[in-house]
């Protein structure tokens, strides 16, 4: 329940002027250890030693959130004895009314965030300053200390423990969706983070992801060292996604390798921040990336780098979830909290399983097989490699027109998902509930799926749709979003109970999104017909998900040494990153690519605005791996509806029930050296 918060809180800009005020000062608890091992002993003298873990875990738990500002010493005591629940039935009925009630609290709080981010999320003209403070309000910013003020927090905290990830894991597989259900309203209240503090971290949220969804570059403004333009003058690509997109959208085409390089050094202008601030979401200017030569009008102009900007807004991200580190008993990190509470995959685990992969021989051979179908040594940016992915013979631009013909706008996205789901199995009534809960709208930014935290309610999908209709690139990304929709609908209205509606992690509902983007040409009714296809697939997930162990593995060390330098400067923090990203390029990528010193990892915008969210991307792909290892031969359809009901267990339990099997790389390392066995006997 600690995500549901999480969702509501995050990503919006209060009052830019807003500081948060310490109102955790003087707020010590006069609760001592002697009145709680004396309210246990009442309890259990009153009660019985069959409720002996509830009461020893839930009274310790309520006295390390009671505060001064809660009562006296005598009012705690009073309120223990007098809320713990023992009766079973009653303990039920308690947890019931709870769950009802919070569905419709944060459904409708989710409901207002999404109304007032519309005009920032959605392409719906200009943004006025009004757009972004009420973009940046927090509605939610004071749920929790509500609850703590009329004591429900209390009532939760005493009643349903808190149990750490390992007794989860250890004790998980015998719980009943109920149990889990139970365990899971435990984790709701194991801190208490004051509202402003909260507030502050939306309103920081919210200006970076606003600097983000902004970040466009201007590629028919690009020039070369001849003064050439190489891109339609018209084509604004949104930095990271749709400048990494068009490097791979030029593999195979005429000229495709000078426009390539042309994009590379605007990612590396961007990583350095010498790119000039003019050229940012702006067309007025020509800008030359390898020199850095700025033009307007046809004369050369000066420039002003943009400098320390990108990482002045990771850094803020930085210092307003450490802000909030003290008031987190257990978990005084926000890494700890990411990895114990949120992914609920221990750090040190991730981190061997993202080395192993990357370190894998096989990724050495996969990447001598791109550079002979290239015909020249690998460069950098062939981390983007999109030769592997079977399109039927069709290019971009016939791609291009089929899907802008196909959706002209978001209406007629919308109104295709019920046929889309139909033909992944799914009965026309199914189809059609799914597709009811489901709207469609044209993104400002790269596109995104917001889901909903209440039935009654659709979720999101939102992708950029131009003017003449949704290109290939948009389409790709909205069916990359269908799936979390899909899963968003199934895992609310298909688990067993509100407090476990949802999937373990973010890695989960990416599983299950690039489940759904494998299908893309599916979906157009453009079929396969290559033999070697299958094999050219696994190879694209194995070389992709290469890539993204890699920006995954520095996200974590940049955050390592973030905690290790908490007094950093945007400039030692930009210093930081650029070198931690060269040693972690030169550790895992410098063999392959024969070239050291390459901070090509650290472009993705993922990095400054989602802090911690880039591992989900790679874990997706070995879960939708093993996803599709086991669907095979069985109904997409009624797969997809039964895992992801399972709801929110630990990553391990529901692996364990999904498919038999733990999160490991060792089934896509046996698919990648059969798909490199095919395809090596397919050449004559």
């Amino acid at each position: 329940m600690k995500k549901l918060f999480a969702l509501l809180v995050a990503g919006s800009l209060f009052f830019a002027s807003c500081q948060p005020k310490d109102e955790a000062q003087d707020e010590t608890s006069p609760v001592t250890q002697e009145t709680v091992d004396q309210l246990t002993s009442q309890l259990l003298e009153k009660h019985g030693a069959d409720h002996e873990f509830r009461i020893t875990r839930g009274v310790s738990q309520a006295a390390s959130l009671w505060r001064n500002s809660d009562g006296t010493v005598e009012e705690f005591q009073t309120f223990v004895m007098e809320h713990f629940i023992a009766d079973p039935a009653e303990l039920d009925l308690v947890f019931d009314r709870i769950a009802h009630n919070l569905e419709f609290l944060f459904g409708h709080l989710n409901r207002i965030s999404l109304e007032l981010n519309r005009q920032i999320h959605e392409d719906r003209g200009p943004i006025h300053r009004i757009d972004q403070l009420f973009g940046a309000y927090s509605p939610s910013a004071h749920v929790e200390s509500d609850f703590f003020q009329n004591k429900i927090a209390f009532i939760v905290a005493l009643n349903f423990p808190n149990y750490s990830l390992e007794e989860k894991n250890e004790l998980g597989a015998e719980w009943t969706p109920r149990q889990w259900g139970f365990a899971r309203m435990g984790d709701m209240f194991t801190a208490r983070v004051p509202a402003s503090y909260l507030q502050e971290m939306s309103r920081i949220s919210s200006e970076t992801r606003l600097y983000i969804s902004q970040y466009n570059i201007f590629a028919g403004r690009l020039l070369d060292n001849e003064g050439n333009t190489l891109f339609p003058e018209d084509m604004r690509l949104l930095a990271h996604w749709n400048v990494r997109d068009e490097i791979r959208a030029n593999y195979g085409r005429e000229g495709g390798l000078p426009r390539q390089e042309m994009l590379y050094n605007v990612m590396l202008r961007i990583i350095n921040q010498d790119i000039p601030m003019q050229v940012i979401n702006n067309a007025e200017y020509q800008w030359n990336p390898f020199t850095n030569q700025l033009f307007k009008d046809g004369q050369e102009t000066e420039g002003q780098p943009e400098d320390l900007v990108r990482y002045q807004h990771l850094l803020n991200n930085f210092q307003a979830l450490r802000n909030i580190d003290r008031f987190h008993p257990k978990l005084n990190t926000y890494l700890k909290r990411r990895f114990e509470a949120d992914m609920e995959i221990p750090k040190e685990e991730v981190k061997a399983v993202f080395a192993e992969y990357a370190s894998s021989p096989l990724l050495r051979q996969v990447g001598q097989i791109i550079s002979q179908r290239l015909g020249r040594p690998l460069q950098p940016f062939d981390l983007w490699y999109d030769g592997f992915k079977a399109r039927a013979g069709f290019g971009e631009g016939e791609l291009d027109r089929i899907t802008k013909t196909r959706y002209p706008n978001a209406a007629a996205l919308d109104n295709d998902i019920p046929r889309i789901l139909k033909q992944l199995g799914w009965t026309a009534a199914d189809a059609q509930f799914l597709g009811d809960n489901i709207d469609v709208d044209a993104a400002r930014g790269s596109g995104h799926a917001w889901g909903t935290s209440m039935r009654g309610q659709p979720a999101h999908l939102r992708t950029r749709i131009a003017a003449d209709g949704m290109n290939y690139k948009g389409y790709n990304i909205a069916i990359h979003e269908l799936g979390h929709n899909v899963e968003q609908v199934i895992s609310l209205h298909k688990a067993d109970n509100y407090l476990i509606n949802g999937v373990p992690n973010v890695g989960f509902t990416e599983a299950i999104a690039f489940m759904f983007q494998a299908r893309d040409m599916e979906f157009l009714n453009i079929r396969q017909t290559d033999p070697t296809a299958q094999y050219e697939a696994i190879l694209d997930v194995f070389w992709t998900n290469y890539e993204m162990m890699g920006v995954s593995m520095l996200d974590i060390k940049v955050w390592e040494w973030l905690y290790e330098n908490p007094e950093a400067t945007a400039a030692d923090l930009k210093a930081a990153v650029i070198r931690l990203a060269k040693e972690v390029w030169n550790e895992f990528y410098a063999d392959t690519f024969g070239v050291s010193d390459v901070p090509i990892l650290a472009i993705y915008s993922h990095m400054i605005q989602s802090p911690l969210y880039l591992m989900n991307y790679p874990y997706g792909r070995l879960i939708k791996f093993q996803l599709e290892n086991y669907f095979k031969g069985k109904n997409f359809a009624t797969e997809t509806n039964r895992v992801f009901a399972l709801g929110r267990l630990t990553p391990q339990h529901w692996m364990q029930r999904a498919v038999g099997q733990q999160i490991s790389n060792e089934h896509i390392f046996q698919a990648a050296q059969r798909a490199i066995d095919g395809l090596n006997a397919a050449i004559p």
